[in-house]
């Protein structure tokens, strides 16, 4: 009788970490979504501002050129 209790218990503490490490992984995905927010955030009006220059970034081929 005591080895299922004993078995028990670890059971349960298994499934207690197994929440813990989730909650912990949930918080730092949660973390890093907000990072990459706002690094795209940063980056979104230096991209338009690429976008917008046309032949400077972006030159003609070889075979383009006449």
């Amino acid at each position: 009788m005591t080895w299922i209790i004993v078995a028990a218990g670890l059971g349960v503490a298994g499934l207690a970490a197994l929440a813990i490490a989730g909650v912990r992984l949930l918080s730092a995905a949660r973390t890093l979504n907000r990072e990459v927010a706002g690094a795209r955030a940063q980056l979104e009006p230096r991209q338009a501002r690429l976008r917008h220059r046309g032949d400077e970034t972006n030159p003609p081929a070889a075979y383009d050129r006449g």
